[in-house]
């Protein structure tokens, strides 16, 4: 069964022959080698190039590797990459006649100084490039850098809702309740059965994630990384900071981890797409806090796997997936700070600040949005959208809840939507 991933394959066509390298990033196994290798190569055919101008190449392919007289079992036991010389002799045998040649290459960690061939590449003017790679140099928010800013990145994330309700056999409230206990890893989606699908999430970090964050970055202390995974999933959408884990460290594990270790792992966590975070911006004084941060994992499935299932707490959950929606579709996510100044009892004047779950921006289109599980009555209303009212500006101010209701505005002109609206239909909270 084959999952349409047609939001990124259009991202693809739009930028076909830009004169770019174009780069897939993404957690492992999101599904970026099936997008390039298997939908993009069949968008080509299909849409008239001819079948000997597209060179698929997978680095970590024996019989790929075969074709250019490398042994992948002699570069393991070598410990070495595969040799550019033989990998650009077999590419100028296979481009030899007139017309655009496209060149779609996977896992190009592996190829010994892939930046230098790539960018030779560029100066072709029959050549377009497309590579994936699994590895710190691509699994890394700075990979644009590599290809000296001829890069173009295109970053995947696991499947969103809409994407997964695309195969599942179920209606969306189902559909709903299986995502956020399993998640959008591919693979993982297509089985069949809690069992299976627990077991793949499982062999997932404990043979993909954790072993390649800990051989890349030569980790010294896996056990206190995976305590600070532990302690991550269980507190998902909560404010904390190197300093705050460090204690809790010293209290619940006897630990001595120093916050500088602590804020390492957490950019490892980050470098390969397992988690993001979300930074704190001071919504009327304009300017970004540093610290503390939330943090979100880019699957709940693997984060749900990486606790034994045993805390699904739904009103966090949501928080984390609607937060991963926004990211998909491309926002830039803050988590919004309203300060504020009020009497208490005695008349003394303090300052509190309000929390907006999230400040989403893309170009000129700004966003406040809450996640409220549920508004049984006006009294949690009026909590939910207290935030709002002390915002002076006219930006869009929108609460998700997983409530039923159809989409309406208040007398404050606040948007309700209810999430399954929210994750089916992009433009449920443009209206």
């Amino acid at each position: 069964m084959e999952i349409k991933r047609d939001y990124y394959l259009d991202k693809l066509i739009k930028r076909k022959n830009n004169g770019l390298i174009k780069v897939i990033t993404g957690i492992r196994r999101c599904g970026k080698s099936y997008l390039l290798n298997t939908i993009f190569y069949n968008y080509l055919l299909e849409n008239g190039v001819d079948k000997n101008h597209i060179i698929r190449f997978a680095f970590d392919s024996a019989d790929d590797l075969y074709l250019i007289g490398e042994s992948l079992i002699k570069i393991e036991k070598e410990k070495r990459g595969v040799d550019p010389e033989k990998f650009m002799t077999y590419i100028r045998t296979q481009t030899t006649g007139d017309g655009m040649y496209y060149l779609l290459l996977d896992e190009v960690q592996m190829l010994d100084c892939f930046e230098s061939v790539l960018n030779g590449y560029l100066r072709k003017d029959n050549m377009d490039v497309y590579v994936t790679g699994s590895n710190a140099k691509f699994l890394s928010k700075d990979i644009v850098t590599e290809f000296a800013g001829r890069g173009d990145e295109i970053h995947m994330y696991p499947l969103s809702f809409s994407e997964f309700m695309s195969v599942y056999q179920g209606d969306k409230y189902e559909g709903l309740s299986e995502y956020m206990l399993y998640g959008g890893i591919p693979l993982v989606v297509l089985r069949e059965g809690a069992g299976d699908k627990a077991t793949a999430l499982d062999t997932l970090f404990s043979e993909i994630y954790i072993r390649d964050i800990f051989k890349r970055n030569k980790v010294k202390n896996q056990g206190e990384l995976e305590d600070l995974l532990n302690i991550l999933s269980s507190s998902i959408g909560s404010l904390t900071n190197p300093e705050k884990l460090k204690n809790t460290f010293k209290n619940v594990k006897k630990s001595n981890i120093t916050s500088r270790t602590i804020k390492k792992y957490l950019d490892y966590f980050e470098d390969s797409f397992l988690i993001e975070s979300a930074q704190r911006y001071d919504i009327k004084g304009k300017a970004y806090i540093e610290t503390p941060r939330k943090y979100y994992f880019s699957d709940l499935g693997l984060r749900n796997a990486r606790i034994s299932f045993r805390q699904f707490e739904q009103a966090h959950s949501m928080e984390n997936l609607i937060y991963n929606e926004l990211r998909i579709r491309g926002y830039s996510v803050d988590v919004g700070v309203v300060p504020i100044a009020e009497k208490n009892k005695d008349g003394n004047a303090i300052r509190k600040a309000l929390e907006v779950d999230f400040v989403c921006n893309l170009g000129f289109t700004r966003y406040y949005i809450q996640s409220a599980y549920s508004i049984p009555d006006e009294d949690k209303r009026a909590q939910e959208i207290r935030p709002f009212r002390k915002i002076d500006d006219s930006f869009k101010k929108i609460v998700i809840t997983k409530d039923i209701v159809p989409a309406h505005y208040d007398e404050h002109g606040i948007l309700t939507v209810n999430i399954y609206d929210f994750l089916l239909n992009p433009a449920s909270i443009k209206g």
